[in-house]
């Protein structure tokens, strides 16, 4: 049975949104009040967050599949959907996150860290939230969108002040019980340790923590053993302690040789940028189990070569406890010194500002070629959103999807991209054939530069032309009173069969019967 995870993968599943309502408020006397239909309620997030109480992922390794609360739909008189309730997840201090793609996302290296893992979806507005002087009362509530659905790994890298390293077998678990509470797996055959063992140590006023890191041999930063895996354990600590078995019985081992091959791994061994290389960082050495007799003797044999290379040297029993009170005390100088380091010098606060650019609409057109010609994505965190929140059963919210993506410009984009009408376009999960609506702006008509076919069509008439009529009008005006003038005046007048009759009018019929002859004979011209 697994005691200690340190790599996981979490499959989450965000709440949903809920959605809007539709509803019409209705009083006595007034059956249609207006639109009283409230927002549903947002989904609950799932929050990491990094806490030094937690120290194992193992939690998560036996129930890897997370999911948070969805929120409640809007309701009737103005009352909203309840918010859903978010997931908080604790992780070890020092936990990677990292995507499904395994590109990290955060680093939580520090206590109380808060990360939305698995931001969830939003609520839906309802046709109260929708309604304004052009559109009084809507007949449709936007829906709620979904939650993040998907994976994402944790990387748990163990926060401790001292690292032990050396090989296999050298007394690192036995050090670690022998200086702390901690009570780790020892045993006499090597590849005991198969996970860090983390001890609380307390020497006079500095309390640190020590961990062991298991499996280091001859090519542990290519893979070989088990150091690849737990290498990664050393890149947060403050000091390292070189743990050096001088009673080993292979053949071939000593405790310089060891050393070397340690050394060799932990410099081939990358760090994250903008952390001090391994090597560099303060180095006691360890020469364990002097309690044998040929181990105190090899312990006195290779302390001037170590100490003439700059280390400083203990002579430890990790049996009879010799040494210890020494080593603790020296390792709590370097964490002391350590942390009065950092203090001193705190990492300045990384403001990160990206603004806008001033070209960037939201959204960008991807055109894919086919057999069955161009397939256009619009791909961008708003119109899929908005497709996302779109009722398709009902023609009005489907009206307000095509105003929301003309106001943004996705139509003027799509034509300059090559798109015509009939042409393939992919928003979300919604594929449809394009229909461009020219009427939304000039840039859309597919005439000729300088032409416009919407204008073929325009009988408007210019001032100038409506001036020219008015002058025909009064000119055929005069000429008719002049006629009718010099038929009352020759006293003839005609009946509708053609008899001669004789008839004394007035100056107003006679003007009356003028415009009503001007009027129809520039009616009959203009047809």
């Amino acid at each position: 049975m697994a005691t200690f995870v340190d790599r996981v993968t979490l499959h989450l599943k965000a709440g949903h949104g809920g959605n809007g309502c539709v509803s019409v408020k209705r009083e006595k006397f007034k059956p249609l009040a207006g639109p009283d239909g409230g927002n549903g309620g947002s989904g609950g997030d799932i929050v990491l967050l990094s806490d030094t109480d937690t120290t194992t992922l193992l939690g998560f390794h036996h129930s890897p599949h997370r999911s948070s609360q969805a929120g409640g739909p809007g309701m009737g008189d103005h009352r909203s959907g309840f918010q859903g309730e978010e997931m908080v997840l604790h992780v070890p201090v020092g936990t990677v996150v990292k995507n499904s793609e395994g590109v990290e996302l955060i680093d939580m290296a520090e206590p109380g860290m808060r990360f939305i893992v698995a931001p969830a979806g939003q609520g839906g507005l309802g046709n109260a939230a929708l309604a304004s002087t052009k559109r009084k009362a809507p007949g449709f509530a936007l829906l709620g969108t979904p939650g993040f659905e998907g994976d994402a790994q944790l990387e748990l890298k163990v926060v401790a002040d001292v690292a032990l390293v050396g090989y296999p077998s050298a007394g690192k678990s036995s050090l670690v019980a022998a200086i702390s509470a901690a009570k780790p797996k020892i045993a006499d055959y090597p590849f005991t340790t198969l996970h860090p063992n983390l001890g609380v140590v307390q020497a006079g006023e500095v309390r640190y923590t020590v961990a062991d890191v298991p499996g280091l041999i001859e090519g542990a930063s290519e893979g070989k053993g088990l150091g690849l895996e737990f290498l990664r354990h050393v890149e947060r600590c403050t000091a390292l302690l070189h743990v050096l078995d001088c009673a080993t019985l292979d053949p071939g081992r000593d405790p310089l040789s060891d050393l070397d091959i340690i050394l060799q791994e932990l410099a081939a061994y990358p760090v994250p940028e903008g952390q001090l290389p391994l090597l560099e960082r303060p180095q006691l050495v360890a020469l364990n189990k002097i309690d044998v007799h040929e181990g105190r003797e090899l312990a006195e044999l290779v302390r001037p070569e170590l100490e003439a290379r700059g280390y400083r040297v203990f002579d430890i029993s990790t049996v009879s406890h010799e040494g210890l009170r020494p080593l603790s005390f020296a390792l709590g100088e370097l964490v002391g010194a350590g942390r009065a380091e950092k203090s001193a010098n705190p990492a300045n606060q990384r403001i990160v500002i990206r603004p806008r650019a001033v070209d960037d609409t939201g959204f960008k057109i991807r055109v894919d070629g086919g057999s069955g010609g161009n397939v256009y994505h619009v791909v961008g965190a708003k119109p899929e959103r908005w497709v996302a929140q779109t009722d398709f059963a009902n023609e009005e919210a489907v009206g307000y999807l095509a105003d929301r993506l003309a106001k943004a410009g996705v139509e003027n984009q799509l034509f300059k991209s090559g798109a015509v009408a009939g042409s393939t376009v992919v928003i979300g999960t919604i594929v449809f054939d394009w229909e461009p609506t020219l009427t939304s702006a000039a840039e859309l008509a597919t005439a000729p530069r300088g032409t416009d076919p919407r204008l073929d069509d325009n009988l408007r008439p210019t001032h100038g032309r409506r001036r020219e009529s008015y002058l025909e009008r009064m000119d055929a005006k005069t000429a008719a009173r002049e006629e009718l003038m010099r038929e009352r005046n020759a006293g003839m007048w005609r009946d509708d069969e053609g008899f001669a009759i004789d008839r004394t009018v007035s100056d107003a019929d006679v003007s009356a019967d003028a415009d009503a002859s001007a009027n129809a004979t520039v009616n009959s011209e203009n047809d």
